[in-house]
């Protein structure tokens, strides 16, 4: 398989692989071996010229006339997002929202694995939350370099959400989940992903009379 430096790669094409791996999978488990573009594009809103020219980064992975075969692009894709392997993810904010990840069974079957999770309020402190129990935020550097993560899941109010980040890339962190409803400022080695209800509430009602 043929692959171009990720640089090349639009980053808006990078976003729309796990969608078309999240659909393959739902494919896969209703017993399907085999799918086209045609039906990619029907499932997802999403032209079929669009899907074959998204492909087409990263090599051909289909034949005019026979279409994908499923679980071989699963896997394909998987390798191109490094998904084919268990990522460690530690997760900061003991509160219900950080409860309510930490208790979500989708993370593993699709490449990660929540290891850790710190809270700063005592309180919470050794409380079992999903599969483990919470630790002290000051037990972070330790606890980072031990498993291993790259990856972190900021789950905290807004006023702590920059001090976190700021903490979480210090101790080595490479990738930021944020669920605060703030645009952090890191180094342009780190990765944020947003994750903001309200802003997409907002975009919706546009289209609301």
């Amino acid at each position: 398989m043929s692959k171009r430096s990720s640089k090349e790669i639009p980053d808006i094409v990078i976003g729309r692989l796990p969608v078309y791996l999240r659909t393959l999978h739902l494919l896969a488990d209703a017993g399907r071996d085999v799918t086209s573009s045609q039906e990619l594009g029907e499932h997802l809103g999403i032209s079929s010229a669009q899907i074959r020219k998204d492909l087409s980064h990263f090599g051909e992975f289909g034949k005019q006339g026979t279409g994908y075969n499923i679980p071989y692009l699963c896997n394909q894709l998987q390798k191109i997002l490094h998904v084919d392997r268990i990522w460690p993810v530690v997760l900061v904010g003991a509160g219900s929202l950080g409860n309510a990840i930490a208790n979500y069974g989708g993370f593993e079957s699709r490449g990660f694995r929540i290891v850790a999770i710190f809270d700063e309020d005592q309180r919470k402190i050794g409380l079992p939350m999903g599969p483990v129990h919470v630790e002290d935020f000051a037990n972070l550097a330790q606890r980072v370099e031990e498993s291993g993560a790259q990856i972190a899941v900021i789950a905290v109010p807004t006023s702590a959400a920059q001090r976190v980040a700021d903490q979480l890339i210090e101790v080595g962190i490479h990738s930021l989940l944020c669920y605060a409803p703030i645009t952090l400022t890191v180094p342009d080695r780190v990765r944020v992903e947003y994750i903001d209800p309200v802003i997409h509430f907002q975009h919706m009602t546009y289209y609301l009379r």
